[in-house]
């Protein structure tokens, strides 16, 4: 497993039940998330604590930090949500994705308060992902439904690189050339 792999969703679920974090794995990587896009800094190994979560980052929560970490940074825009496989039932992708976006805006809003002078753009991707955190969806066409989550799921993911350039990206350049 490289660096910017995240580990396996059962993985990381066994550990986060070892450790007695009251918090499932799609809520806790977009609380990590949230949290290194608003520019907040931790280790692979005592990330938690920054969460407000007590416990210890065993190695499959480490690797998810890392990954995570690595993703946001690279060049290449891989950044991935961590959500239930595909095999896993529509419902059940959905409430996950709900649930990451509820922590995404937590973990971001620890760091970013309400101080974070924020473009336009990003301002609006933060409401609308607020808007999602708040849904709760309605299910009328499996096709049609699968094809809808696919779409939120990216927007969701192209949301997240927006705020992380933003407020990350940002900042770096900025002291760079001061």
């Amino acid at each position: 497993m490289n660096d910017t792999s995240l580990p396996t969703y059962a993985m990381v679920l066994a550990e986060i039940e070892r450790s007695q974090l009251a918090v499932d794995a799609s809520e806790l990587h977009g609380s990590l998330s949230g949290f290194l896009c608003a520019g907040g800094e931790a280790n692979h190994s005592d990330w938690l604590r920054p969460l407000a979560l007590e416990g210890a980052a065993g190695e499959a929560l480490q690797q998810l930090y890392r990954a995570t970490s690595g993703q946001l940074q690279s060049p290449d825009f891989g950044f991935e949500l961590f959500l239930p496989v595909d095999e896993q039932a529509l419902e059940q992708r959905a409430d996950a994705l709900v649930a990451w976006c509820r922590g995404f805006l937590g973990g971001f809003g620890l760091v970013a308060g309400s101080s974070n002078d924020l473009t336009d753009e990003s301002a609006e991707a933060l409401d609308d992902l607020g808007r999602i955190a708040s849904s709760a969806f309605t299910y009328d066409d499996p096709d049609a439904d699968e094809a809808a989550l696919a779409e939120v799921i990216e927007f969701v993911r192209v949301a997240a690189l927006l705020l992380h350039g933003d407020c990350v990206l940002r900042r770096q350049t900025r002291r760079e050339l001061h």
